[in-house]
């Protein structure tokens, strides 16, 4: 994306999140709106920003679970990827020792990603999910700590020296997002996809076959539950392929699928 100030980008906030700082690089020079959920920022992205940019999957915890149903059901796909290093700070307000902490807060995914380190520093201290890792500064008070990127600076917060992940080698995939209405990418070394099989036996074998019968290689596959469906799962695939080279087993993965979506080109 070529450097312009009139052009938006659709994150989640508030300022000094890990999707903030992956907007700045993904997007550079793009006026970022920080918004307060990922639905908030799907309806942006549909409402006219001209891009968007989630979190997809993280190294330790997995799938971001939320991302990858809105990337399934909105006017979404992705064009671009960055994976970030993580590198978490356990923050408090200046004076404010680990004795005196009582409550953690931090994304649900940050939380589980330092959860040895919780259990093993401050084990009696509850965990309180926040919308974001950077919003959790906002709560600090003399009897809390949050748990927010090392690149977050605020007066009168003190962060942790080192990275308190229980995984140092610790990275998150982020998709810059454009509407799919106005054309999946042409171009890319990478195929994302989504498929749902039909409730039979060897139906997952046949679509995978679609692709190992052609060399193609997947470097991801994870399952989710179908909504109001007990019993029958969804399907989100990645490919190491460019599009043109893998339209046959892409045509070929379609026939043998009940529901097929392609969610991105990177």
């Amino acid at each position: 994306m070529a450097a312009n100030a009139e052009r938006t980008v659709a994150c989640l906030g508030p300022a000094g999140s890990y999707s903030e700082l992956a907007a700045r690089r993904l997007a550079d020079g793009a006026r970022i709106v920080l918004l307060p959920s990922f639905p908030a920022v799907f309806d942006a992205l549909e409402g006219g920003a001209d891009c968007a940019v989630i979190p997809i999957e993280n190294s330790i915890q997995g799938g971001v679970l939320q991302n990858l149903d809105l990337l399934e059901t909105r006017d979404a796909c992705a064009v671009r990827e960055l994976r970030l290093p993580i590198d978490h700070r356990l923050a408090v307000k200046e004076g404010v020792e680990l004795s005196d902490i009582t409550r953690v807060y931090s994304h649900e995914q940050a939380l589980g990603q330092c959860a040895h380190y919780l259990d093993a520093v401050l084990p009696k201290a509850e965990r309180i999910s926040t919308r974001s890792t950077a919003h959790s500064l906002a709560l600090l008070d003399a009897h809390s700590a949050g748990i927010v990127g090392a690149h977050i600076r605020a007066e009168g917060i003190v962060l942790s020296g080192e990275n308190i992940a229980d995984v140092k080698n610790n990275f998150t995939q982020f998709f810059l997002l454009r509407r799919r209405s106005e054309g999946i990418p042409s171009k890319g070394g990478t195929v994302f996809f989504s498929a749902v099989c039909e409730h039979r036996p060897g139906s997952l074998l046949a679509l995978l076959e679609c692709f190992s019968a052609r060399g193609i290689n997947l470097t991801r596959i994870e399952s989710r539950p179908i909504p109001r469906t007990p019993g029958e799962y969804r399907f989100f695939i990645e490919i190491d392929a460019q599009p043109q080279a893998a339209r046959p087993a892409l045509e070929a993965a379609r026939r043998v699928c009940s529901s097929f979506r392609i969610l991105g080109v990177y």
